[in-house]
C-alpha cells in the first residue's frame, strides 16, 4: 500500500512516526515505552507484566476495566498489550470513522490508570493462568531457559509464577511512575492521516498527563556466554525432541550484513524447497524447521530450531552441518542466491497490504534503537545482497565460538550431549 512518513518530535517530549496511508479504512496505534522486566528486581520479575494487564483497565475516565473494555470495543475496535524483557507497548486498531475516540481511550488509559486492588487481585489470577498455559509451550519454555542460561535477560514461566508473589500493588505503582514518562515514550500510528488529523494526534499527545521524566533508558549490556554443555530439560510426557541451536556475534550487525543473513535463512529453512528444511522433508526426518536472527544492544544470536522424533534427530543434525558447511567454503550457487532474493521481494511486497503490516515494518525497528527504516528502499536492499556477504556474515557468527544447544525431551542427557558432540565442529572451521 502507498504510504507517507512523517517524523513527530513533540515539544513536550514523546517521539513517533505518522504513516498516511491514504487509501485506509483503519486506523492503528502502537505506544511504547522502554519499561520492560530488565528495569525492575529480579525477586520482582513479573511486575511489568502485570502492570500492562492493569492498565488497559480501570481509569479515572472510566472506573471499572469491564466498562472500559466495553466502551472501547463497542464498534468494533481492538486493544492488547504485551511485555518483553525491553518494552512494553500498548495497541489498538479501530474503524476511520472513530480514530479519535479510540485514541483518547487509549491515551487515557495509559495517562490516568486507577490501578484498583481489586482488578490486581483479579489480573494475578488471570496473568497466573497465562503463563501456566504458555508454560505448555515447549519452544518458549526452552527458548526462555537458554537465554536465562546465556545471561540475557529472561525466566522461564514456571519461575516467573513463583516470582509472582512477590509484587505488590506499591510495586506497580512505582514501577508506573518510573517507566511511563513523556521523554520514553515512542509511537507510531498509522492510517488515513490528513495535515488535520496530525494536528489533532500532536494535540492530544502533548495534552498528556504525564511527568516528563529523564529520557529513554538506555537497554540493557547483555554480553552472551557459551554454554560448554547442553541444556538439557527432562519432560517424561514428550516423546519427541526440541531443540535450539544458537551461536552468538558480540556486535551488532551491519543492516548490510542482516540483509544477508536474513536470506540465508530464507536459502535454508524457509522454504519447502530450501537446503536444510526442503532436504529434510524430502528424506522424512521433519515436518518443520526455523532459523533467525535476533540482535541485542551489543550482540547478536543466528538460532536454528525444530521439533523431531529422536531417531532422526542425528540425520537431521548432519544435514545442518553439511548445508552450513556448504555456506563456510562459499560453496553457494547464484542460481540460489537469485532464487532466494526473489521469494524475499515477494515476501516482502505481501507483508505492506494492510496497514498495520506496513506499521509492522516500522515499529519494530524504531522502539528497539529509534532507527525508521526506508521502506521503498527494502526491495532495492534485498536486490543488492551479495553472494559474498552471505559468506562473509554466516561464518562470523560462527567463528567466536560462543554458542550453546539446549534439547527438551525424554531421551536423557546423554544423548542430548551426542547431539551437541555431533554439531560441535561448525564453531572448529577456519
Amino acid at each position: 500500500m502507498k504510504h507517507t512518513l512523517n517524523q513527530l518530535k513533540l515539544k513536550t517530549g514523546p517521539e513517533g512516526l505518522i504513516i498516511n496511508v491514504p487509501d485506509a479504512s483503519v486506523m492503528t496505534f502502537e505506544i511504547s515505552f522502554r519499561a520492560g522486566e530488565y528495569l525492575v528486581d529480579e525477586n520482582k520479575f513479573e511486575t511489568p507484566h502485570l502492570m500492562e494487564h492493569l492498565l488497559l483497565g480501570a481509569n479515572e475516565f472510566i472506573p471499572k476495566a469491564r466498562s472500559f473494555q466495553a466502551e472501547f470495543e463497542k464498534n468494533g475496535a481492538y486493544n492488547n498489550a504485551s511485555t518483553n524483557a525491553y518494552d512494553i507497548t500498548y495497541e489498538a486498531e479501530c474503524a476511520d470513522f472513530e480514530w479519535e475516540r479510540i485514541l483518547h481511550l487509549l491515551l487515557v488509559s495509559i495517562s490516568k490508570p486507577l490501578f484498583l486492588e481489586d482488578e490486581f487481585s483479579a489480573e494475578s489470577g488471570n496473568v497466573k493462568e497465562e503463563l501456566h498455559s504458555r508454560s505448555n509451550n515447549h519452544f518458549r519454555h526452552l527458548s526462555l531457559a537458554l537465554r536465562e542460561k546465556y545471561g540475557y535477560v529472561a525466566k522461564t514461566d514456571l519461575e516467573r509464577i513463583k516470582l509472582m508473589k512477590n509484587v505488590k500493588l506499591e510495586d506497580i505503582w512505582a514501577h508506573y511512575k518510573s517507566t511511563h514518562t513523556l521523554s520514553n515514550m515512542r509511537f507510531v500510528i498509522a492510517g488515513k492521516i490528513t495535515p488535520q488529523r496530525q494536528n489533532i494526534i500532536k494535540a492530544l499527545i502533548e495534552s498528556l498527563d504525564l511527568p516528563k521524566g529523564e529520557g529513554r533508558p538506555k537497554l540493557p549490556l547483555e554480553i552472551p556466554k557459551k554454554i560448554t554443555s547442553p541444556l538439557y530439560i527432562h519432560n517424561a510426557s514428550v516423546d519427541t525432541i526440541h531443540f535450539y541451536i544458537d551461536s552468538f556475534l558480540k556486535r551488532k550487525l551491519t543492516d548490510r550484513e542482516a540483509d544477508a543473513l536474513d536470506l540465508a535463512n530464507t536459502m535454508l529453512t524457509e522454504t519447502l524447497y530450501s537446503k536444510i528444511l526442503g532436504t529434510a522433508r524430502e528424506r522424512g526426518l521433519v515436518y518443520g524447521m526455523n532459523s533467525a536472527y535476533n540482535q541485542s544492544r551489543i550482540s547478536s544470536n543466528w538460532w536454528f530450531g525444530a521439533q523431531v522424533m529422536p531417531e532422526n534427530a542425528k540425520p537431521l543434525f548432519d544435514i545442518i552441518i553439511n548445508e552450513l558447511s556448504k555456506i563456510f567454503n562459499g560453496e553457494l550457487a547464484n542460481n540460489d542466491v537469485t532464487e532466494a532474493k526473489q521469494y524475499s521481494l515477494g515476501r516482502f511486497q505481501r507483508s505492506a497490504q494492510t496497514v498495520g503490516g506496513i506499521m509492522s515494518g516500522y515499529s519494530n525497528r524504531y522502539f528497539f534503537d529509534e532507527v525508521i527504516e526506508d521502506y521503498y528502499e527494502v526491495p532495492n536492499r534485498i536486490k543488492n545482497i551479495e553472494k559474498e556477504t552471505i559468506i562473509k556474515v554466516a561464518r562470523a557468527m560462527f567463528e567466536e565460538n560462543i554458542w550453546g544447544i539446549g534439547i527438551l525431551g525424554n531421551k536423557g542427557e546423554d544423548f542430548a550431549n551426542e547431539l551437541r558432540n555431533q554439531i560441535k565442529p561448525l564453531w572448529l572451521l577456519k
